[in-house]
């Protein structure tokens, strides 16, 4: 079916539009026949609508031969062949109903060339709508398959995330083990919590920030059996970009580089301190850990950094922002990105 003829709306702007052409149609038919214009109008008026819906009909044809050099001629010779035809039916369905009114009917040959030169602008319209609605499909096909690429980016780095997360942690274990069996049980224990929340979590595409953070404290209990007083984590929280949806897991590797690569490289231990706040629009997250400077330049941080950077570059676009590096004797990485709340979150 035409896409005009599926919405009552869209017929009815459409026969709207024809209103110019009808007062074409029956200046031609005045100085064709040099009639009245109330008798041209009672004779056009019927044809024209009538012929309004003839003009539909280029879009079967426009569907049928596309507009390519392979099959030029072959467009050509129908929409001359098809033009001719409706001039013929406009002229001679004007002479039948001049006939029935019993009017002056008008000349043919003036509303046979009208009619001709209104099919075929009907048919270029026709074929400049049908390669707008190619173009958008085609751009609504690439945005599906970018999507697409992205969440199988994101699900790579998250399989290669997970891994290394594991061997960070047993690492953790098989040290602590060697020097106290009891807390390396107890470590164990609360490794299997952790991981039974984060994998459920892990296959989301977005978390609220809150439940993050969550994860990110429950990591950090864990590494805290292993370091005791040594690790020392600060928190400082803004209620207001809790909400906010952040994607999963992207914080578990800042948190674990934070200590693998900070706090354990330090004899007497340090802090980690982890600020989310609400700025504007955005929600910026600041992690900071003591490093020992001469330690770090000698060790590599890892997939780590460069994870956490290409994921919100996924999500968000120029609008996020990354920053990594060392300060004096602390490491700071700090983010910002849009703050996206769920519907529940919002009330809706």
């Amino acid at each position: 079916m035409h896409p005009i003829l599926a919405s009552r709306s869209r017929l009815l702007r459409y026969l709207a539009a024809w209103v110019p052409a009808g007062a074409l149609l029956a200046l031609v038919t005045r100085e064709a026949a040099t009639t009245p214009w109330r008798d041209s109008a009672l004779t056009v008026a019927p044809v024209c609508l009538l012929y309004a819906f003839v003009c539909l009909s280029p879009w079967y044809i426009c569907r049928a031969i596309p507009l390519r050099l392979s099959n030029m001629s072959t467009a050509v010779l129908t929409f001359a062949a098809a033009s001719a035809a409706a001039g013929l039916l406009l002229s001679g369905t004007a002479a039948g109903v001049a006939f029935v009114l019993e009017k002056t009917p008008p000349r043919g040959a003036a509303l046979f060339g009208a009619g001709a030169l209104l099919y075929l602008l009907s048919a270029g319209l026709h074929y400049a709508g049908l390669a707008a609605e190619a173009s958008r499909i085609a751009e609504r096909r690439a945005a599906e398959a970018l999507t697409l690429a992205r969440e199988a980016e994101l699900q790579a780095l998250r399989t290669q995330i997970n891994p290394h997360f594991l061997f960070n942690s047993l690492h953790s274990i098989s040290a602590l083990a060697t020097v106290d069996g009891a807390r390396a049980r107890e470590m164990c224990l609360r490794l299997a919590d952790f991981l039974r929340a984060s994998l459920g979590l892990g296959n989301q595409a977005a978390i609220p920030l809150e439940e993050e953070l969550a994860l990110a404290r429950g990591y950090l209990e864990v590494e805290r059996i292993r370091f005791g007083e040594r690790l020392r984590v600060e928190t400082e929280i803004d209620p207001e970009c809790q909400a906010c949806r952040i994607p999963a897991l992207l914080l578990q590797p800042l948190v674990e580089n934070a200590v693998k690569h900070g706090i354990a490289n330090l004899v007497e231990g340090g802090s980690i301190r982890l600020a989310a706040r609400r700025s504007g629009p955005d929600v910026a997250i600041t992690l900071e850990n003591a490093f020992d400077p001469e330690t770090q330049s000698r060790r590599s941080l890892g997939l780590g950094l460069a994870h956490v950077r290409r994921r919100l570059e996924i999500r968000f676009g120029d609008d996020a922002v990354f920053d990594a590096g060392p300060k004096g004797e602390v490491f700071r990485v700090a983010l910002r990105f849009p703050c996206e709340e769920s519907r529940e979150s919002i009330g809706i």
